[in-house]
Parts: structure tokens; sequence; C-alpha cells
């Protein structure tokens, strides 16, 4: 086949060389062209990188120009309204409308599938309630934090400048500062770009303790307190791991630690910026729960938290015990769903590692609630928040407040490319290359954003009132359905365990009681089998 295409190829370039000579000198471009498409052709053959270039040379190309395509094409002609991944088109035509400002209503009915296995849904009232025009806030602060902060019901998620360009955390935070939500700093560092918008922040470290760390790669603990201290800086959280790839830690390629980069993570220039799995400054639960102490007294009494993709149970309990034993609670834990985020991560990571939110969110708050420690400590929700009936579901599963990373992205103006990895972002918000960040503008976005997330809240408020409840405070488990089969509906008091206040200090349940047993505050435990064996 290869063959014979190409002496296709002669036969037509010898024909236009004749027509050149004999009728006109304009055949000559004919004549480039197929040279050159015959040299391609000849090229194709002898390489040896393709195999099916070597076996259909030229056509073998379109091979390539249609897998290189065919996201675009899936997403624009293919997919249905409500079937995408990992954010269909409803949700996110839905996040585009309210951040311009525009209608963010459907007609014509449902497209979902009402009787579908896992669908879910909330009953409204015969006497719903008017919904209340100001945003509600959790007050974060547990007893032992003299500045506690009051967090709105949605927030922007972690997301690091390295990850974002210069230009999408300027608008993050701006839009933040005027929507009066938090905005967290993601692990790579407490910027400038974080700082100039005036919003609040929720300073995050993680392992590589990037913007508080000494030359050796440990925490600097005069460099965080310095940084700490800032009026903008509101909230510190310590990363334990996230959703988007738990268990493992992060490399950022030489070539991409510009120098603001390693200014902003402390790091040198141009060298390889490795983010370790573990961290140094804990190996167990007690240790942990000691060093969150630390930094809240360095922080100046600031609420300090621990953001968390859950894995052993058995290990979140540990922890539990270790707070109960030093007598020192967070102030908050952000729960990540395994669901992923904007962070790249190798496929396996991604698809099949970590507890999916829903099931991390509520084993988080029933640990809390069985060691008598729930009131002490605000629970955040972070994985596929986008619109208000996910800010309602994460509430009614256990949190306290939500945050959102890929939705805020798209109200800045993301399309999902899901090229977030490549610094090849074509609309500028998870990138570092300067032609392309310049495209997204500050002012316009950041407006976006306090839209979006200002008509978010809006809506999950007015399917509280609807549901005849004052606020959020009043949500309860049994009062989110979800279809198990084609013929029942369980709520979420049915379907989940619910443990009562101090249940596991005096008599854990039998589904609880082997994790409660084997839970050390002094050691993180490998998951064990029933013959004691680590597995």
């Amino acid at each position: 086949m290869g063959l014979l295409i190409l002496l296709g190829l002669v036969v037509l370039v010898a024909l236009m060389v004749w027509a050149t000579v004999t009728v006109s000198l304009w055949w000559l471009v004919a004549v480039v062209v197929l040279g050159m498409l015959l040299l391609l052709g000849c090229f194709d053959l002898v390489q040896r990188r393709h195999s099916v270039l070597r076996n259909f040379p030229l056509l073998g190309h379109a091979r390539f120009l249609l897998e290189k395509i065919r996201p675009e094409i899936q997403q624009y002609f293919i997919e249905r309204n409500y079937d995408g991944r990992p954010f269909d088109r409803d949700v996110r035509t839905v996040v585009y409308e309210r951040a311009k400002g525009i209608h963010g209503e459907q007609a014509f009915g449902t497209e979902r599938d009402v009787n579908a296995v896992g669908y879910e849904y909330v009953v409204h009232s015969t006497a719903p309630q008017q919904a209340p025009e100001e945003q509600p806030r959790v007050r974060v602060g547990g007893p032992d934090c003299t500045q506690p902060y009051d967090m709105a019901l949605l927030n922007v998620s972690a997301m690091s400048f390295g990850a974002l360009s210069a230009n999408a955390l300027r608008a993050l935070n701006r839009g933040a500062a005027a929507g009066g939500f938090a905005h967290d700093t993601g692990e790579g560092g407490l910027t400038e770009y974080h700082l100039e918008g005036g919003g609040d922040l929720i300073w995050e470290l993680g392992s590589g303790y990037f913007g508080a760390r000494t030359g050796n790669g440990d925490f600097d603990p005069d460099m965080f307190a310095d940084k700490a201290a800032h009026p903008a800086v509101k909230c510190v959280s310590l990363k334990l791991s996230q959703g988007a790839k738990p268990g493992i830690g992060g490399v950022l390629p030489a070539a991409k630690v510009t120098r603001e980069i390693a200014q902003a993570r402390g790091v040198p220039e141009g060298e390889k910026c490795v983010s370790p799995a573990a961290h140094r400054v804990f190996r167990t639960p007690r240790e942990l729960v000691l060093f969150l102490a630390r930094m809240r007294e360095l922080a100046g009494g600031k609420p300090v938290g621990f953001k968390l993709c859950l894995g052993s149970r058995r290990e979140l309990l540990a922890i539990c015990k270790a707070m109960r034993a030093e007598s020192i609670t967070p102030d908050f834990i952000v729960v990540d769903g395994s669901e992923g985020g904007t962070g790249a991560a190798p496929l396996e990571f991604e698809d099949h590692v970590g507890v999916p939110l829903t099931d991390g969110l509520i084993a988080v708050h029933n640990a809390l609630v069985g060691t008598g420690l729930r009131d002490r400590i605000r629970i955040g929700a972070g994985g596929k928040v986008s619109t208000g009936i996910d800010v309602v579901k994460r509430i009614v599963q256990g949190a306290d407040y939500t945050n959102a990373a890929r939705a805020m992205m798209m109200a800045a103006g993301c399309i999902q490319a899901q090229m977030c990895h490549t610094n090849r972002c074509p609309v500028g918000v998870a990138t570092q290359h300067p032609r392309r960040a310049r495209a997204l503008d500050v002012p316009d976005k950041s407006e976006r954003v306090r839209r979006y997330q200002q008509a978010t809240i809006s809506q999950a408020q007015q399917l509280i009132a609807a549901m005849g409840l004052s606020g959020p405070h009043e949500l309860t488990p049994a009062m989110l359905h979800r279809r198990i089969d084609h013929t029942t509906t369980r709520t979420y008091d049915e379907l989940y365990d619910w443990l009562e206040l101090g249940e596991l200090l005096s008599e854990a349940p039998e589904d609880w009681a082997a994790d409660w047993a084997d839970a050390d505050p002094d050691r993180f435990t490998p998951v064990i089998n029933r013959t004691g064996a680590r597995k």
C-alpha cells in the first residue's frame, strides 16, 4: 500500500514537471507541493519509530491528526449535556453563565434519568422559607485559637503558583476579595500574586515547606512565623495528601523553575523542585498533632488545620486518639475526594487510590463525633463542588463549608481542555507561558469569579429555603435521598451509620471496633487483615 502511494506521487510529480516545462510555470507550485509530500513519504518508509507510517506513508499521519483533535471532537460534538467527564456540559454551562452574570436556568425539564441507580435529590417543603440575602458564615477557630475566622460556604480551593499562572491567581484573589470568601494558596508558597488582590488567604504548607523552608528542605519556623503574620493570611493549613495524587509527592521539572517560582518556593532557580511524599516534621500521629500546635503558636493564634484525602480509617482514628491524648485539636480539617483535582498525576493514582469524597467526608465527620471532638473542629470539603446542590449535599454529609478548584478555574476562563500539565493551557489559566497567560484579562475574570461564587451560594440558600429550613445548620442526612435500585430510595441517614457523640470512647460499634482498637497514636499503621498480618 505504501509503495503504491509513493509510486503514484512519483507519477504525479513527473506529470507536473512536464506541465511546468510545456504549459505554464504555475505548475511549479504543484511540483514543489507534491515533491515535499514525496520526500515525506520516503522518510515515513525508512523511519523506525512509527509502524503505521512505514505501512501507510502519508496516510498514517491522519491517525495522529485525529488523535490530537479527539478531545475537542468528543467535547464539542459527541458528548451529551449530562454525561461528560470530569464535568459535563450542563455543569460547565451553568458555571460560565453564572460567572458572566447571565441566566443560569434550563427549559423543558431535566435531562437526567431520575430513575437511574445513584440519582440523588432533596425534597421541598409545602411551607418553604424566604432565602436570606446575606451569605452565611462558619466560625473557624477552636478553644486554642485566638484569631478565629468566619469562613464562607464556598471558597477557592488550593492551587499553587506554578500550577496556575500569575494572572489566574490575581483574578481568583481579587474575586475572593470582592466577594468576601477565602483563597487557598496551594502548597507552592505565598506569592505576591496571592497578596496584591487583598483577598483573605489560607496559606497551605505541603511536605516541601515551600516559602518556609531551609536550604536543605526542612521547615523554617522563623520564616513561617514572619509570613504567617501577614494580615491577609487568615488561616494556615498543612497538606497531608490531596485528592489528585494521594500518597505521592510531586516534581516540578527544572525547566519550569523560573526565577519567580524559585523565589516563591525558596528553591534554586533552574533546578528540579521535589515535593516529597512524606513530611519530615512528623512520623507519628502524636507528632503531627504537636506540630499543628506549634504552627498555631508560630502563626500568632490564627486557625490551623490540615488537608487530606482519606486513606486508612485506622490512621484517621489514630490521629483522633493523639488529639485526645495531647488535648490538642486543629481548628479545621479539609477533606479532599479521590475524584481528583487540578494536580496532574499518574493514571493509577488518579483512578484507583484514595477514598472518594462522600465516603471520606462521612468517615471524618463520624470519627470526630465518635471521639467527642466535632464541636472543636470545622470540616471543609473539596471535590467537584460546582453548583448549589453540591454545597448542600456536602453539608448534609458532614461538612461545614466547601472549597472549589476546577469550578473556580472555569469561572476564570478554563474550558476543560485538560492540558494543565503541559504548560499549553489555551486560555492562560494553567500555564507559565507568558503569551498564553497574557490572554487572561484580570479585571474581567476576577468579576466573573465573584459572580460565580455569589450565584452558587445564592442557589444553595434557595435550595435550603425550599426545603423549609432557615439555614445550612439545619441540614441533616435524612434530607438527602439516593436511588439504590429502580424501585427503592434511601436517605443518607438510612444508608450510612452515624455515630453518637463520644460513642467510640464508650463502646465502639461493631463496624468501627477493629479500627478503633488497632489505632495507635504513636504510629501510622498499615491496613491489617483479619489474621493480624500486614497486607
